[in-house]
Formats: structure tokens, sequence, C-alpha cells
């Protein structure tokens, strides 16, 4: 029989508002607003909240799985245990990029090998194709293995010629990281029809809707002059920006950012999309 709470009763199970690093400047994006005498003061989070499951979304090439692996390196070599599903490409060639995300980063390797866990979804059909297998494992890997976080790399994977499951699919997983108090990275990709600069995603607003937050990457090709002389860019560069659409868990910063990938394959956040531009002009 289902039952219902007084909110008094919730005050032990209610979850601490703190950051899980990222590895990125976008640690200092979410923040708490806390009262200091007569004034309120923005209190950087650190990180993502604790416990919160966020979308990863953008059109192919952004750096959605750079950031994922570079969030993965950061709380593997913290010590932190992480559950690494890769639905997209094959185990051996995670082994590779987390290998040459900790050279960059200057993280200790060994570290990262000792607490990255992972399932390869990419090459069984029935973890794809069956939700409740893959759950099964998942659930079988954080026991075990005592996993603190999730990467999903990609959610889309899950649902990618049945579209119409979507909702279906990213309630269960987003229940699932809720039950087992995991915070969880979804990676989704969008089809060709959406906006890039949207939080929607191929199975429409599902996994926007049903997540705590939705982070958007893009990219602009500047490919005329008017876009030269705004940004600042020759023709044919690519402009890279990042953006947090939104997040029920705790305040953060809306604005839009531009960001580099290095020669290193790190996310580098350089500067609000306003002040870039303002900057290229100057200069």
């Amino acid at each position: 029989m289902s039952r219902y709470y007084e909110l008094r009763e919730l005050e032990s199970k209610a979850p601490k508002l703190f950051g899980i690093p990222t590895g990125t400047k976008l640690d200092e994006m979410f923040y708490r607003v806390e009262r200091e005498g007569d004034k309120y003061v923005k209190k950087p989070l650190g990180g993502i909240p604790h416990l919160a499951v966020m979308n990863i979304t953008g059109v192919p090439d952004t750096g959605k799985s750079v950031f994922a692996e570079q969030f993965a390196v950061t709380q593997a070599s913290h010590g932190y245990k992480v559950l690494f599903v890769t639905v997209e490409s094959p185990a051996n060639f995670l082994y590779t990029a987390l290998k040459q995300k900790a050279e960059a980063m200057g993280a200790d390797f060994s570290k990262v090998e000792e607490n990255v866990v992972v399932i390869d979804a990419a090459e069984s059909d029935e973890l794809r194709e069956n939700v409740k297998a893959l759950l099964d494992t998942m659930a079988y890997a954080i026991k075990e293995k005592k996993c603190t976080n999730v990467i999903i790399d990609s959610i889309t994977g899950l649902y990618e010629h049945k579209e119409v499951m979507a909702r279906q699919i990213v309630r269960q997983v987003f229940n699932f990281l809720k039950k087992f108090r995991q915070t969880g990275i979804l990676i989704s990709q969008k089809r060709s029809a959406q906006a890039s600069e949207s939080a929607e995603a191929a199975g429409g607003l599902a996994v926007a809707h049903i997540v705590d937050g939705t982070i958007v990457l893009d990219k602009k090709l500047i490919e005329s002059r008017w876009d030269a002389n705004l940004y600042g860019l020759p023709l044919g560069e690519v402009l890279r920006t990042i953006r947090i659409d939104g997040c029920r868990m705790t305040a953060h910063d809306s604005r839009t950012w531009v960001f580099e990938i290095t020669d290193a394959g790190l996310i580098e956040i350089v500067a609000p999309l306003s002040e870039y531009i303002k900057m290229r002009s100057r200069g």
C-alpha cells in the first residue's frame, strides 16, 4: 500500500548539497545562495550537485564524450569509484581515451585504472536492447565496487531505433540512479532537425524533462564575414559554446560560455560569450 509523508519525516533522507568536481570551470558555475547578515552571497558549489542526474547534450563532435571522460578521470584520480557504461564505443577504446586524459591532466593513471569500472554495452546486444539486463548488471557493479558516480555514453544508444520508448527508458535509468544514490552523467545525442542550442535531443524532451539538469554543448562554423567580424575569428574556424540550460537542484550561471578543446583533448572554458566578443573586437 502506498503511503504519504509529512515533510519533517523526510529530513533525514534529504541529500546534502555540495559539488562533485568535473575537472572543468563548470565547477564554479553551480552555486548556492546563503544569507550573511543582511545580504545574500553566492557561494560556488565546486561541481555539479551531489546525487544530481545531469543530461549532457549537443550535436556531434561538440565535446560530450570529452566532458564525460574528463569527469571520470577527475573523480577516479580523487579516489572515487566511477561506473562508465559505454554504449557507443567498445571498452578498449575507452581505456586509451582515459589514459590520454589522465596524462594531459597530470593525474595518476594507476588510480584511474583502479577506480573506473566499465560495462561494455557497445558490444552486447542484450545490454543495449534490454534495459532490465543493463540495470541488473549496473546494480551488481555498483554494489560490488561501491561506485558513487555513473556515466552512460550515450543514453540515446539505448533507444536509437525506438524513440517512442525514450521517456520510459530514461525514467527507469533515472529512478535507478536515485535508488542507488549515484551522481549521474547521461550523454544524449540530437537529431539533425533539432535546434543545436536547445535542450532537446533524440526522443524529444524526454531526457531534459526527467533529469535534474541539462548542459548544452554547441559549435558554430565561422562561414561569413558577419560571423568573422562578430566573433573575431577567421573564416572556417569553429566557435564552441557551453551552457547550463537548467538545474532543479541548485542555482547556476545561465550564460553561454565559450570553450576550447585543447590539443591535449581537454575542455577549457574561456569566458562568457558576451565578454569573449568584446575581447575579440578590442583585440
